[in-house]
């Protein structure tokens, strides 16, 4: 769906300790040790800094370790910065991308140094929604063209008198700032600064049951505690968003692609073609997601309870 298209590049990842959080130093410049390794028993994931993101990649090197007896870096990299360190063999594969068409265009098709590795399973989308309790007591706000209803009650100390459309991280790849202005909205974008703060503000907004506009993404495992129902944008069509000054529509659906570096899909035996089969449902992103960002439990543990508990899921990643 390009959710995180054409913008430039999401926050790094601070520490895999702040798993819903961005906004962290850049660190594209950071390489592994082990990435492109000749004969080496060694694999290199980037890491992005969205848990679900977080959550394939401590499955994938769970299964890795532990199944193929490969040792793991992780690579905390932006999100278009992730492409140029895979072309440059400083890390071996993404395991979450959302769109990125210049970059795909570029290494994939015209350079050859990246490979597709296949869809992940989960089918991504970006959306502006509001409290489902919000919206079962005012069910017209669901559609974009009573949004100015409601402008009063979205009211913030940060949005200069107009409602506020709460966004995360600046650097997320969001339209929202041209849907607002292209669709006359009453509105002003104001960003939290991180995925992290972005959910502690909507968990405060739920706890006191205040109504609330936000720009949002699934699968993301906080709809299982702050339920929230999507608000309806103009339809989106094919090339609606080609200008992002003039985008006035809806964010499409995007399966969601893994991508490995040409010469690891090429020579990266097992693990190569462990990362390729790699691939499991929104469901069981969320579980993982759930423990690693609700539960507080380590990557690796919520990655080996999942694994203990999903064998026949994983087990046909290895055949």
């Amino acid at each position: 769906m390009r959710i995180r298209t054409r913008m430039c590049a999401t926050a790094a990842v601070a520490s895999l300790l702040l798993l819903t959080g961005c906004g962290a130093a850049d660190m594209t410049q950071q390489s592994s040790p082990f990435a492109h390794a000749q004969g080496a028993k060694t694999v290199t994931l980037s890491v992005q800094s969205w848990v679900g993101a977080q959550a394939n990649v401590a499955v994938a090197q769970y299964l890795l370790e532990h199944e193929l007896g490969y040792r793991v870096d992780t690579v905390q990299v932006d999100e278009v910065p992730a492409w140029d360190a895979l072309s440059q063999g400083r890390v071996d594969a993404i395991l979450e991308d959302w769109g990125h068409p210049e970059q795909e265009q570029r290494y994939v098709d015209d350079k050859k140094t990246i490979t597709r590795g296949g869809e992940l399973g989960v089918t991504g989308h970006i959306g502006w929604y509001v409290p489902t309790y919000f919206a079962k007591q005012h069910p017209d706000v669901t559609s974009w063209k009573n949004l100015d209803k409601y402008a009063d009650l979205m009211r913030t100390a940060e949005s200069g008198g107009k409602g506020q459309l709460m966004d995360g991280s600046p650097s997320y790849v969001t339209n929202d700032k041209a849907l607002v202005s292209n669709l006359d909205l009453d509105y002003q974008v104001v960003f939290a600064g991180s995925e992290a703060a972005q959910i502690t503000q909507i968990k405060q907004f739920a706890k006191e049951k205040k109504p609330f506009l936000t720009y949002w993404y699934a699968p993301q495992w906080l709809f299982e505690k702050v339920p929230m129902t999507e608000v309806k944008l103009p339809a989106y069509k094919e090339g609606c968003d080609a200008d992002p000054a003039k985008v006035a529509c809806a964010y499409p659906h995007t399966p969601l692609e893994k991508y490995l570096n040409s010469d690891f899909a090429r020579s990266g035996g097992s693990a190569a073609a462990f990362l390729k089969k790699f691939k499991w449902t929104t469901e069981d992103q969320n579980e993982v997601s759930l423990m690693i960002a609700d539960q507080k439990l380590s990557p690796e543990e919520a990655a080996r309870k999942w694994v203990e508990g999903h064998r026949s899921t994983w087990r046909a990643w290895l055949s």
